[in-house]
């Protein structure tokens, strides 16, 4: 019997590339699924209902779910949104919906479950990235939204941390619709991040969910553990080591075509032009 066999799970961002795979590996392991996405889906195994979390409203869907499974037991908040956005530039709308999706919408969410959680000694599992520690340049409000998601996980764990287990996982690159704009962009991860199967991170949220203790900080693979050490540890190499794998990108003209990315690549070029 697996330890998450009869444990209530609510999943958002359920039916995104992460969500349909650890809806289904959470009902394969025999727990009670319930998801949340913009678009709704009556699946027998694990029904999806519709919300958008970045309304405040939205927390009455929560309650819903919650209703639905007779408590929680578990609260995966895997939604999520990216796209371009270098700091050198003012914040507009794709900042804005980062921030109000990786942030805002994990914090309405999960203030709505908490009483749920506390009454039966649950978990929140917090889907993160890697550039939660470890940031890419002309992806500013992604690194940002992640870590001001993983200093809210801090915080509730400070809080709460007697009565719920609170945990971050920290995937790399996978390989999803998430990436879409900043591909359009120009600006493609290829060559700047290794892909991961999703399967991976979903088998680490599961271990995370499955675990005696709740455990505070998980990385998909080992390569996300040594990136997550030399972030935390050595920040000023990790600095090193991105400008140097951007530099080369710069060199090869991989940048070349992404407007986003001009004046970036102009002061690499011309290291005296503003």
């Amino acid at each position: 019997m697996s330890a998450l066999t009869g444990r209530r799970a609510l999943v958002t961002g359920a039916r995104g590339t992460f969500g349909r795979h650890l809806c289904a590996a959470l009902h394969a392991a025999g727990a009670h699924v319930v998801g949340l996405d913009l678009h709704a889906h009556d699946h027998p195994d694990t029904p999806v209902l519709g919300v958008d979390l970045t309304d405040p409203a939205g927390a009455a869907a929560v309650t819903a779910a919650v209703d639905r499974l007779g408590g929680l037991d578990l609260l995966v908040n895997n939604a999520g949104v990216g796209g371009p956005a270098p700091a050198e530039l003012p914040p507009d709308d794709t900042v804005r919906q980062q921030l109000e999706v990786n942030l805002l919408a994990a914090w309405r969410t999960t203030a709505a479950a908490l009483p749920a959680l506390v009454a039966a000694h649950g978990r929140v599992v917090f889907v993160a990235s890697r550039m939660a520690v470890l940031p890419l340049p002309l992806a500013a409000a992604y690194g940002v939204s992640k870590r001001a998601l993983v200093a809210y996980a801090d915080a509730l764990r400070l809080e709460v941390g007697t009565h719920v287990g609170v945990t971050v996982v920290y995937p790399s690159m996978v390989a999803s619709p998430i990436h879409d704009s900043t591909a359009r962009a120009g600006l493609s991860l290829d060559g700047v991040s290794r892909p991961e199967p999703v399967e991976g991170v979903v088998a680490a949220i599961l271990r995370a969910a499955a675990a005696r203790r709740a455990p505070r900080d998980v990385a998909t693979t080992a390569r996300g553990r040594l990136e997550l050490a030399v972030a935390r540890h050595a920040p000023a190499l990790a600095d090193r080591l991105v400008r140097r794998t951007v530099a080369r990108r710069i060199a090869a003209g991989d940048l070349d075509a992404a407007p986003l990315a001009a004046g970036l690549v102009r002061r690499h070029r011309h290291p005296g032009t503003p």
